[in-house]
């Protein structure tokens, strides 16, 4: 399960070791451990890392697909998970020492900045292959934080990018060896710790507000494959 720890100002929130899929259980978690970060005082940033292969591989589709009169509800508390990433009134830096694929992608991106192995591990958003469309909440959250040619590329093949791939893409801000992730996004974070507080919080507001409009909007659920 997700853990929160401390490295001086910057909070280090460990999404776990396995494939770190979204489902209530893990949502809540992650989100109570948000709400932690952004109840602190003082100066502070929030890294999130993972522990593996894989930093997250997206939706827990097998959950999903055994609750499925709760896809509506569901999916609004991912969009809700994404809003609060985005808005959060902390500087935030995704850690990615492993896979990020799908929704865990779109959690990447809702981060202020990312840091990726440059030698293995993918940036992927693989919806078109699995027969799953973006939502609309999804679609503004990724046109939001990549360029338009970047975000069609992915959104439209389901291109796997490397680190440095993606460093070229600016799908991530750096790109470096693997046991230099974390420290790496720890030393950028610390850099920031000053600018948390609600003022930071209210810039984001204003810079994402078609993104967080549409994220913390009625989904409407998400079509999955028969």
């Amino acid at each position: 399960m997700p853990q929160l720890d401390r490295d001086g100002e910057v909070f280090v929130l460990d999404l776990g070791s396995d494939e770190n899929r979204l489902n209530p259980t893990w949502i809540g978690a992650v989100m109570a451990l948000l709400d932690e970060v952004a109840a602190a005082e003082g100066p502070r940033a929030l890294v999130t890392t993972a522990t593996g292969k894989i930093w997250s591989n997206g939706i827990d589709l097998e959950w999903l697909m055994a609750h499925y009169a709760e896809v509506t509800p569901f999916i609004d508390s991912v969009h809700g998970l994404f809003a609060r990433v985005l808005s959060l009134p902390v500087p935030t830096v995704a850690a990615c020492q492993g896979h990020v694929f799908a929704a865990g992608g779109m959690l990447a991106l809702a981060h202020d900045f990312r840091v990726m192995r440059a030698d293995r591990g993918f940036f992927c958003l693989p919806e078109v292959d699995i027969d799953i469309p973006f939502t609309a909440g999804m679609s503004a959250l990724i046109v939001g934080r990549l360029t338009p040619q970047v975000a069609h590329d992915a959104m439209t093949t389901g291109r796997r990018y490397g680190g440095e791939q993606a460093l070229a893409a600016g799908i991530v801000d750096a790109a470096v060896a693997e046991d230099a992730v974390r420290s790496t996004a720890v030393e950028q974070a610390r850099a920031l710790t000053a600018k948390a507080g609600p003022t930071l919080g209210a810039i984001k507001e204003q810079l994402y507000v078609t993104q967080l409009a549409a994220l913390r909007a009625p989904s409407g659920g998400v079509s999955l494959p028969a």
